[in-house]
């Protein structure tokens, strides 16, 4: 039996402590029991780079993500991680700490034997314009070594000041604003050739069916960690949602 696990937008920050316990508490029930592990972006509400695993100013809760995670690969559990729009940053050297594969947005990969779209989701959200304006400029290198040559203190000031940007910005938009358009979801349906496809960012855990140039796809969403959370598991193929 194949057992695959699915988790994202868990925004873990050390004000927010029981995400975290329960993050742990998964990783020791739950993910131990799987053959492997994806996370699909988003695991911390921000990433200020992976120089705060090491600094002494730096992100304790950062290094014991790292350090559970490493303990779960030598477990024998395969433990694969994706950007999110919070986390973009996170790069080879926490992706070595963690004994994680950083792995591209999107890709294609068979789980449960069964060729898989795996995005974060939030390219999928083209309504909102200035989100993905943003997103165009903070993706860019030369805007991300600006931003990492700031001292660690200043660039949590930054991070802080972003995220309560985007809280303050998603408060004012219609929520059909913030979620996939069904012309992005087709398309992406159609360049990758696949029926399946595993997201989050939206924090709008569900199975969506729709036809795609005569095939029947099927869209799973994630749920987030902001309230109990829930991971997709895929056993032998079949993928099932679960809410703790």
């Amino acid at each position: 039996m194949t057992r695959i696990l699915l988790i994202s937008d868990l925004h873990l920050a050390g004000e927010r402590p029981e995400p975290a316990d329960r993050f742990f508490r998964f990783l020791e029930q739950q993910a131990s029991q799987a053959q492997a592990l994806y996370v699909l972006g988003d695991l911390f509400e921000y990433w200020l780079g992976d120089d705060a695993l090491a600094a002494a100013e730096g992100d304790p809760l950062a290094r014991r993500v790292a350090h559970a995670f490493a303990a779960l690969s030598r477990s024998g559990v395969k433990l694969y991680v994706m950007h999110g729009n919070r986390d973009f940053l996170m790069g080879d050297a926490f992706a070595r700490a963690a004994h994680a594969t950083l792995i591209d947005d999107p890709s294609v990969v068979a789980i449960g034997g069964v060729p898989t779209l795996l995005m974060h989701g939030d390219t999928l959200c083209t309504d909102d314009t200035d989100y993905q304006a943003w997103r165009r400029i903070c993706r860019t290198p030369q805007w991300q070594r600006e931003f990492l040559a700031k001292p660690l203190a200043e660039r949590r000031r930054v991070g802080e000041d972003l995220r309560e940007t985007s809280r303050s910005m998603a408060r004012e938009k219609p929520p059909e604003i913030m979620d996939v358009t069904s012309g992005a979801v087709r398309s992406a349906f159609l360049s990758h050739g696949v029926a399946r496809m595993i997201h989050g960012h939206t924090h709008r855990p569900a199975r969506h069916a729709m036809e795609v140039d005569g095939r029947q796809c099927e869209r799973w969403v994630l749920p987030d960690w902001y309230g109990t959370g829930g991971y997709i598991e895929v056993v032998d193929a079949q993928p099932k949602l679960v809410m703790f």
